[in-house]
């Protein structure tokens, strides 16, 4: 009997050399879509027992641990992310710790893309398909925020100043990657007064 095989949305692409900053996939990664009360100290106990750190209840905040992270999403709702060869593991000692509790937590990790964009013009670039004002205060390092880009839903991950994760639905990865590949070409950048 055949195995499974997974292939990422963009495994046949490579960022082309013209661009003014740094593109690729990153495929490797585990998600786990983890909904509860944040008000229920049994649940947030327990999501605690397993990942080792609170979840963050600041709206568009993410917290992280090693090579676990929990990005905020809603006041009921965190991505967990994780290396993909943990998810099967985490999820099971997630849904044990949280056996007798109002909650959820399902494997998502074939449902999104995530293209991670490093750069000096990083801000610039993903300006060019949202109405974000990228460049404010608001969006610091450890920042997720969901948003419209290039008119499909997107989430919005600040990994550091110049480092961003833009996850889109997997039909969508193709769509992403074109028109980021346009608007970060070389030639095409847009300097900002602010910076």
């Amino acid at each position: 009997m055949l195995e499974p095989q997974f292939e990422s949305a963009l495994a046949h692409r490579a960022a082309p050399d013209t661009l003014s900053i740094s593109m690729r996939e990153i495929s490797e990664r585990g998600m786990i879509d983890l909904r509860g009360l944040a008000t229920d100290k049994k649940f947030m106990s327990a999501v605690k027992s397993v990942l080792g750190f609170d979840l963050p209840k600041a709206p568009r905040a993410s917290t992280s641990w090693g090579d676990l992270k929990a990005l905020w999403l809603s006041p009921d709702q965190w991505l967990i992310l994780c290396t993909r060869s943990k998810t099967n593991s985490l999820l099971a000692e997630l849904n044990a710790a949280l056996a007798k509790i109002h909650s959820l937590a399902v494997d998502v990790s074939d449902m999104r893309a995530i293209i991670r964009l490093e750069g000096e013009s990083v801000r610039e670039t993903l300006m060019k398909g949202s109405s974000l004002d990228l460049i404010s205060d608001d969006y610091k390092a450890g920042t997720v925020r969901r948003m419209r880009f290039a008119e499909i839903a997107a989430l919005l991950h600040v990994v550091e100043e110049n480092v961003i994760d833009i996850y889109v639905f997997r039909s969508y990865a193709e769509y992403t990657w074109a028109f980021l590949t346009k608007a970060a070409r070389k030639g095409a950048e847009v300097k900002l007064f602010k910076r």
